[in-house]
Formats: structure tokens, C-alpha cells, sequence
């Protein structure tokens, strides 16, 4: 299961991938169960996975320069 699909949760570019993806959905409704959507629902899990990475370093970044701040104040 991938995460929550709100359009302010993720960069343009997936959130053009997402687009994709409903509009797949939305011209094969019975189709989409035999695969053919699956090239786009597969590049928009690769643009997830590298927001979430993205995200995942920013956040340690920020930990680290806190825990060096609390370290250094007396």
C-alpha cells in the first residue's frame, strides 16, 4: 500500500504521475485490473520512494545539527 495520494503532500512531478495514474483508472475501469496501468502505478511508487528518501535525509540532517546544539549548550 503506497501512502496518502493528497495532491499537497507531494512534489509536481509525482503529483503528474498520480494525475496519470487516476486517468488510467478512470479510462480502464475493468482494464486496470488486468495490468494496464501498471507501468505508471510502478513510476509513480519509484517517485514516492525517493520523496519519502528525500524527506528521510532532511529529517536526519535536521537531528543531527539538534542533537550537536543541545551537546554544545551548557
Amino acid at each position: 500500500m503506497h501512502s496518502d495520494l493528497s495532491p499537497h503532500l507531494h512534489t509536481d512531478a509525482c503529483n503528474a504521475v498520480i494525475a496519470q495514474l487516476h486517468s488510467c483508472h478512470q479510462q480502464y475501469p475493468w482494464l486496470k485490473f488486468t495490468g494496464r496501468c501498471n507501468a505508471i502505478d510502478h513510476e509513480m511508487r519509484v517517485c514516492l520512494k525517493g520523496e519519502y528518501e528525500a524527506n528521510r535525509k532532511k529529517n536526519r540532517q535536521h537531528a543531527q545539527e539538534r542533537k550537536r546544539r543541545l551537546a554544545s549548550s551548557p
